[in-house]
């Protein structure tokens, strides 16, 4: 279905990118919506809760960089969560202007229940690849984020060049291997 709407995919299109990407994004966006529906959480919140869960207290400032969201859009939601009792949110010990947000126990059974209620949407993600491609699609889209991401100060990053090896990392996140060797 979807490649009959991108004749032109070969052709190295960046509105073709653009418009594929935006069609996998909105896809999974929907499908994790309507999973999560009977829960009362939004996918953008369940990003949120499975950013908390990996680990213990962070900044707001710490969730968005991990979220890849901005800081008004997290705050907001955040708002919601804390009122739902799922998240709490503390003055940092150090920095009176920062705040850390962590899962409370609701929130992690709640989080808990919800990983399990999305299941079928990450095993039809998974079912469209074979498992050996899963990492040179994680890699491409990172180079994507990469290129996408403003750089520090504002702007439009400029292309690189195609051989070089490099390591990057997409806004402060875990780094990765681009080499095209």
């Amino acid at each position: 279905m979807y490649t009959q709407q991108f004749p032109r995919m070969a052709s190295g299109s960046g509105r073709e990118i653009a418009r594929a990407m935006r069609a996998a994004y909105l896809g999974l966006h929907r499908q994790t919506n309507a999973c999560l529906a009977r829960a009362g959480i939004t996918a953008d919140q369940f990003v949120l809760l499975a950013a908390l869960a990996d680990g213990d207290a962070v900044t707001q400032q710490e969730l968005v960089r991990r979220t890849f969201s901005d800081p008004s859009t997290v705050r907001a939601m955040l708002v919601l969560l804390q009122a739902r009792g799922l998240i709490a949110r503390r003055r940092h010990a150090a920095d009176s202007r920062a705040r850390c947000v962590t899962l409370t126990r609701k929130g992690r059974r709640a989080f808990n229940r919800m990983w399990k209620m999305s299941e079928s949407v990450r095993a039809r993600l998974l079912a469209a690849f074979a498992a050996d491609e899963v990492p040179a699609l994680i890699a491409l889209l990172c180079r994507i984020a990469e290129a996408m991401h403003p750089p520090p100060g504002g702007g439009t990053r400029k292309a690189t060049g195609g051989g070089r090896r490099r390591i990057a990392t997409v806004a402060g996140n875990a780094a990765y291997d681009v080499s095209h060797t």
